[in-house]
């Protein structure tokens, strides 16, 4: 006898761990700091809010309650995504 997979394969994310600097945000078996510094969006924001997120793709996240939308390079890699531009 096999056994079949039911229902559809979801990938994984969540925030699993917070402070006054920033929060890890887990990703299929990763995780990734957000740091208040680099993503001041969050830094105002509630627990409920900033654990809020949906995935729109494998790579891209959306925040509705504070609307923002990011991919895992801009997480990775806040410096290639610069806040200002002078």
């Amino acid at each position: 006898m096999s056994s079949q997979m039911l229902g559809e394969n979801t990938s994984l994310v969540e925030v699993t761990h917070m402070d006054i600097r920033g929060f890890w945000l887990y990703v299929d078996g990763t995780e990734h700091y957000l740091p208040f510094d680099d993503f001041p969006w969050f830094a105002n924001a509630t627990v409920r809010q900033i654990c809020h997120i949906e995935r729109y793709r494998p790579h891209h996240f959306h925040w509705p309650d504070i609307d923002v939308d990011l991919t895992l390079d801009m997480i990775d890699h806040p410096d290639k995504y610069p806040l200002k531009y002078t």
